[in-house]
């Protein structure tokens, strides 16, 4: 069971371009630097993200989307819960943001 973990920022004001650019490719980064401890290898599965883009005009303030995909809910919870490089970058991007908003689904289940 694939697990689709979406997460959407909107920065704070202020934010230089050069940070923001910071937070996305450690956003990136973080499928290399996650490891399982059992395995000692990568767990991402995917990850992607940018700048939105949309025309719709329905972005409500967030600046940039990232979508990363595990293989089971098991590896999602690790990574929320434990994983000490996503704990890292939770501690480096709070004081960046304005607001968050995180999504995850399993495809296909509804």
């Amino acid at each position: 069971m694939t697990i689709v973990h979406v997460v959407l920022f909107e920065w704070k004001p202020e934010l230089t371009e050069e940070k923001i650019q910071e937070a996305c490719k450690g956003m990136l980064a973080l499928k290399e630097q996650c490891i399982r401890p059992t395995s000692q290898k990568p767990y991402i599965l995917s990850s992607s993200g940018g700048k939105n883009n949309s025309p719709e005009g329905h972005s409500g303030g967030l600046n940039h989307g990232f979508v990363v995909e595990f293989a089971s809910a098991e590896d999602r919870d690790y990574y929320v819960n434990k994983d000490p490089a996503h704990q890292d970058f939770i501690k480096f991007v709070l004081p960046l943001i304005q607001g968050a908003r995180i999504v995850d689904y399993e495809p296909g289940k509804f």
